[in-house]
């Protein structure tokens, strides 16, 4: 049976988290505008922000994961997120080889994976320039709902100057970053009981047959399928 669990990061919005096994009628991994450090089976994979809803091959494998908060991961892995957009990269392709190998010798040799992959994460960050503080309020002011050129006019931005560091930080331009943050929110009040017609209006949608038309473009499942299983 597969078994998820996670808990918060010492590193700021980040997530480590660890499960084992994928099952046939597991639910897909659904758009957050985050990316992912992945640990399994000796190999470090990045995982990309993905615009779509991503089906991980089913079995029986255990995986250790980082999750970074939108626009943090390029910062520590010097990555830019437009690059391994809607893609599983190993690290090794993105890092010179010695420092890629370094990292997965120490996590191979670790008691708790998880704990020297967090330790890692904290490592890596602690080297590199912080993100721009400008990125976390694109994020909160996307998540309120706020326009995108008004947005960029409070940061001090062009529109255009937006869309080039949106792509850079969370792989995609901010309207469509906004548009995976909006399904993330109407999700999570449906989740906590909100009826969807309620829970569509609330996250920013139109009414509830607009929220369940972006619903399924992003993830190819109605709300109901999604709400339906528990996982």
């Amino acid at each position: 049976m597969a078994e998820y669990r996670e808990r918060r990061a010492r590193l700021a919005g980040g997530v480590l988290w660890a499960r084992v096994g994928v099952a046939e009628s597991e639910l897909p991994v659904l758009p957050d505008g985050c990316m992912d450090l992945i640990w399994s089976a000796g190999r470090l994979v990045v995982a990309g922000p993905d615009t779509v809803a991503h089906r991980p091959a089913p079995g029986g494998a255990a995986f250790t994961g980082f999750r970074f908060a939108p626009g943090t991961a390029p910062a520590v892995l010097g990555v830019p997120a437009a690059e391994v957009r809607d893609s599983r990269v190993d690290l090794a392709e993105l890092w010179p080889a010695r420092a890629a190998r370094a990292l997965a010798a120490e996590l191979e040799a670790a008691a708790d994976p998880a704990a020297a992959l967090e330790a890692a994460v904290l490592r890596r960050a602690a080297e590199r320039p912080a993100p721009d503080p400008a990125l976390g309020r694109v994020v909160a002011a996307l998540s309120a709902g706020r326009s995108v050129r008004d947005i960029a006019e409070s940061v001090g931005w062009t529109p255009r100057t937006m869309h080039r560091r949106s792509l850079a930080a969370f792989g995609y331009g901010p309207k469509t970053l906004a548009r995976v943050l909006r399904l993330q929110r109407g999700l999570a009040r449906a989740r906590a009981g909100v009826p969807l017609a309620e829970s569509a209006v609330g996250a920013g949608y139109a009414d509830q047959a607009h929220f369940t038309r972006e619903v399924r473009e992003l993830t190819g499942l109605t709300p109901g399928a999604l709400l339906r299983d528990p996982r």
